[in-house]
């Protein structure tokens, strides 16, 4: 590599200060030779590995391929940790700390002497996490995602991490299924290394950073096994060295039209409805204004063409070999902005056009979709004036026009106690409904809205209800789930004064969830809303709750986005 550029972490190591001196003799302890570094590119390479985080536990394989393609190129790579998010595993959620790892990413970067970054990602919060980190230091960024599992198998039938776990599960808790067989399942479920295998948040998050140009051609989609993993690996550490030399950086790439092909290919892909929130969350912060308009709007211009689970019938493992995001990416170019740049210098067109399909049932043309519009719809109503999603694609047809009776779950444990109840006075008409579940209410915006399905109507053969609240979902979930209710019930939203017996009214057709009462009722009901008291008192937890945002503006903190503060209804 030969730059004519001043290297950024030229101030750290070729100065008058002392310091500089001191740099140069402790990198020499690590066994580095003067020659092997001074005066080269210092790319970092940010590594979410955890052993408590399965998604990401090869991330560590993964680094050596990068670490082989920089030193390739002529640059140094420096690897470091952050901290890593194991949906499965923290409590009460990962999206608690997206925002913290966002500022570890950020500062980490900001703070070292880097010229480049390489980000190894791949848990469903570690992505958006790191872009956005990547977004508001604005170094140039390449990403790597780790890739999903390969396909489970159970008896001869192919199965997906999350959403076929959760089928399996109901079947054991209604007693169709043994303990023996669980634990059989169990053994089967998750095969390898790698993110869910569905088109769940994780390999929705992976296919946006890809579609926003911040990855090579093709690293969303290749399993976590594949050996062509570390090729992608390598490969992205020779060019994040390139992209130095022509300072390309994130700000550069995740324009506001590279945004709204993000959109339009998660519509396309019937990608996860967290998507929503990430993506305005990472906007945020190169101080571009995305709002569930733009996804509405994008919802109903775009079909949805990949034939994934949860909302179709195939696994990420079969979205690969029938091509990948590339050629789902050139089936909608026609909808896209072709000449944005990507981290590979060129547009996503000219990296996308020529890109070959080998499964038109796995990967469907424009002219032959899986629906009309988008995976995911935004409603609004006197429940959510704010907006509220539904991802249609996975819900019941029959429930997308819906009238009936509510059930009230205050909390979360309340809710997974009364589910098991044979005399749950609920049948095939009524909505459950979950308060407390949003950013404030949980807190850290759980993914409590996947209401399990009452045993009680699980025996009768009732495989799905309306279900609303202000959490989230995973996007393994699945059925007729309204999400995201904005302002949420722990702030004094309208889902605040629901209660049990009271008729919601889902129209989907006119985009709209509403609770069937007379405005001067619901104002009274809130009217004598009492703000229930915070769950942190100290650190990190006091911080998310006096800064985080609502859904619909990403719930990053109002100090780190870009855009001028907004007012929270």
């Amino acid at each position: 590599m030969s730059t004519t550029r001043k290297l950024r972490s030229q101030s750290w190591f070729d100065s008058l200060e002392y310091y500089s001196f001191a740099r140069r003799a402790y990198l020499r302890s690590e066994g580095l030779s003067r020659e092997s570094f001074f005066g080269k590119p210092v790319i970092g390479i940010c590594n979410s590995w955890s052993e408590l985080n399965h998604c990401n536990i090869h991330l560590r394989t993964v680094a050596e391929a990068v670490k082989r393609g920089v030193w390739q190129a002529g640059g140094v790579p420096l690897e470091f940790p952050t901290i890593s998010l194991g949906e499965v595993f923290m409590r009460p959620t990962t999206m608690l700390f997206r925002n913290l790892m966002a500022m570890d990413v950020e500062e980490s970067i900001r703070a070292n002497p880097l010229d480049g970054v390489v980000l190894l990602c791949g848990c469903d919060k570690t992505t958006p996490a790191q872009l956005m980190g990547a977004a508001s230091a604005d170094v140039p960024s390449i990403f790597v995602t780790g890739g999903p599992m390969l396909s489970g198998d159970y008896k001869g039938a192919k199965i997906g991490s999350g959403t076929d776990m959760r089928k399996m599960f109901d079947l054991y808790r209604t007693g169709q299924m043994s303990e023996e067989e669980l634990c059989e399942f169990e053994g089967c479920a998750a095969r390898s290394n790698g993110h869910c295998m569905v088109m769940g948040t994780a390999s929705t998050m992976t296919s946006m950073a890809e579609a926003l140009g911040m990855t090579l051609p093709g690293c969303a989609s290749i399993p976590a096994p594949d050996s062509r993993r570390l090729a992608m690996a390598e490969a992205s550490g020779r060019r994040i060295v390139e992209m130095v030399s022509e300072d390309l950086r994130p700000s550069a790439i995740m324009t506001r039209d590279a945004f709204d092909n993000a959109i339009k290919v998660c519509m396309a892909l019937g990608g996860s409805t967290n998507a929503v929130v990430h993506l305005i969350a990472i906007a945020g912060r190169l101080g571009i204004d995305l709002t569930l308009e733009d996804f509405h709007r994008f919802s109903q211009q775009t079909p949805y063409l990949a034939n994934i689970r949860p909302s179709g019938g195939y696994l990420m493992e079969d979205f690969f070999y029938a091509g990948g995001l590339p050629a789902l990416l050139r089936n909608v170019l026609p909808l896209l902005n072709g000449s944005c740049v990507t981290a590979n210098g060129r547009t996503l067109a000219e990296n996308n056009s020529e890109a070959a399909c080998y499964n038109t049932d796995v990967i469907r043309p424009l002219d032959n979709p899986l629906n009309a519009e988008g995976g995911t719809f935004i409603l609004y109503g006197n429940l959510a004036p704010n907006g509220a999603v539904i991802k249609h694609t996975a819900s019941s047809p029959h429930l997308l026009q819906h009238r009936g009776p509510a059930y009230v779950f205050d909390d979360h444990e309340e809710m997974l106690a009364e589910l098991l109840r044979d005399d749950l006075p609920v049948d095939e008409n009524t909505v459950l409904v979950l308060k407390n579940g949003g950013p404030h209410g949980g807190p850290g915006f759980p993914e409590w809205g996947h209401i399990p399905m009452p045993v009680k109507l699980l025996k009768q053969g009732v495989k799905d209800l309306v279900r609303i609240s202000d959490a989230r979902m995973s996007g393994t979930s699945f059925g007729t789930v309204v999400l995201h209710i904005s302002p949420e019930s722990a702030i004094g939203g309208p889902l605040a004064a629901v209660r049990t017996g009271d008729t919601i009214v889902l129209d989907t057709a006119a985009r709209r969830i509403d609770l069937d009462l007379p405005p001067a009722e619901i104002d009274a009901r809130l009217a004598s809303f009492a703000r229930p008291k915070p769950r942190y008192e100290r650190g990190y937890g006091k911080l998310f709750l006096s800064h985080v945002t609502q859904a619909h503006l990403g719930c990053d903190f109002d100090f780190l986005s870009a855009l001028p503060p907004a007012a929270e209804d």
